[in-house]
């Protein structure tokens, strides 16, 4: 992509009304502009982003068994008051009514509609265990948004549901889903802490939400040190009892502040393992066992022949918001640093001197090779100051920039920037090339 052609609108100066880094830093990127309090529109460079994230997410949701429906975004009012929750939602709940006085809502979440979609088609034990996902847009009526995509009413969401026959299946599938959100996370670059959660309006009694760890997060964390070094399996199966691997990581002490007890033994005890940081959240799982399947009647036919009312779960990853959180873990002062597995493009090619005929020509011909060899690349070819092409591309935080000017031209090498790190080389366009055809 040719960023004489892209629109890709920057800003120079924080705006005013950004207060948190995530925000300033995708106004300024021109990743996202304001279409009403806490809606946004995104622009090019933010959906690329955007997208990435939600491909990463669906990959390891469909590596763990869960089959993708996608549900209306306006639901009917009569489900939500079959499940009791529709007068108990509150205010961030936006109702309206349609031309044939029928009372709707836009949906905030999913929990009933997806366990109507059940009821109506899943009659046996036998068609068990089921768990369907869809990415979708929701919508919560914030009474103050704020932080731009970070707590916005309108908001990209994963969200995910389990149905089986009993508690032990319920607790293998909630168990595929911690396994499933650490590997997630981890592709993306991130450290994500599970910590014990309360599961809130959702219900049930087993809950953890999964914390990436950054100086500028909401939330006060606290963990054990530990838990700095533990990765995701790499392989999984899941299939298997994950039950082990689930324990190894909830043998560690991780809490929110409000779950926080400094006077507890077990915190005490941890001394100067007991970290203390900044969090943000980014993922929440729910056991809520049959809060949905009681009222609004999801029963299958047990293996003795009796109704039984199904157990269930829910398990969510704010997408959205994932993006900011990536950005509130990843920044300097230049601006956004992005994973590579969620850059918008591996590649900034900056032309030092535009109009010049031979760093032009040795531009174009190494954004050829670099296309050809499907390395994705924004080529700055704007005639443009030298400052203002480095500022940009440190702003928007591609892994890599690749640097082209009369000197190194000459000389045969082109320049390689290491945008996390700052380092730089000098590399032939052949040694470049597979520097950048290989993963980070």
């Amino acid at each position: 992509m040719r960023l004489s052609t892209y629109f890709l609108p920057t800003l120079k100066e924080d705006p005013a009304e950004a207060q948190v880094v995530s925000h300033r830093l995708m106004l300024r990127a021109g990743m996202i502009r304001q279409h009403a309090a806490g809606i946004y529109n995104w622009l090019p460079l933010g959906l690329r982003v955007l997208r990435r994230v939600e491909w990463i997410v669906r990959e390891e949701q469909n590596a763990a068994g869960a089959q993708e429906i996608l549900m209306p975004t306006v639901q009917s009012a009569d489900l939500w008051r079959e499940s009791g929750r529709y007068e108990d939602y509150g205010k961030e709940m936006l109702r309206l009514t349609d031309r044939h006085g029928r009372a709707m809502l836009y949906s905030p979440t999913h929990e009933e509609s997806v366990t109507n979609i059940f009821r109506q088609n899943i009659k046996s034990y036998r068609d068990l265990p089921r768990m369907f996902y869809q990415i979708h847009w929701k919508f919560r009526d914030e009474v103050r948004p704020r932080f731009g995509v970070m707590r916005g009413r309108e908001f990209l969401m994963k969200d995910n549901y389990s149905f089986d026959l009993d508690y032990a299946g319920a607790r293998r599938a909630y168990n595929r889903m911690f396994v499933a959100y650490l590997r997630t996370f981890s592709r993306m670059g991130l450290r994500a802490v599970p910590m014990r959660a309360d599961a809130g309006p959702m219900g049930g009694d087993m809950s953890h939400e999964f914390i990436i760890l950054a100086a500028t997060g909401e939330s006060s964390v606290f963990f054990h040190r530990a838990l700095l070094e533990k990765n995701p399996p790499l392989n999984i199966d899941y299939t298997s009892n994950l039950q082990q691997i689930v324990n190894e990581w909830m043998s560690l002490y991780a809490a929110t502040d409000e779950k926080h007890d400094p006077q507890a033994t077990v915190v005490t005890a941890l001394g100067n393992d007991l970290i203390a940081a900044r969090g943000i959240e980014v993922g929440h799982i729910f056991y809520f066992g049959r809060k949905y399947s009681d009222p609004m009647r999801a029963m299958v036919v047990g293996p003795d022949g009796d109704l039984v009312p199904v157990e269930m779960g829910s398990y969510g990853i704010g997408i959205s918001r994932l993006v900011a959180a990536i950005i509130e873990a990843s920044h300097d002062e230049a601006g956004i640093i992005w994973p590579a597995a969620v850059a918008p493009f591996r590649v900034g090619l900056i032309n030092l001197k535009g109009g010049d005929t031979a760093i032009d020509a040795g531009c174009d011909a190494l954004y050829e090779m670099l296309c050809r060899a499907r390395v994705e690349v924004l080529y700055d070819d704007r005639h443009e100051r030298v400052g203002t092409k480095f500022a940009d591309m440190d702003l928007i935080g591609l892994p890599w920039q690749v640097i082209v000017g009369p000197k190194s031209l000459a000389r045969g090498v082109i320049e390689l920037k290491n945008r996390a790190t700052g380092a730089r080389e000098e590399l032939s366009p052949e040694a470049l090339m597979e520097r950048l055809r290989a993963k980070d």
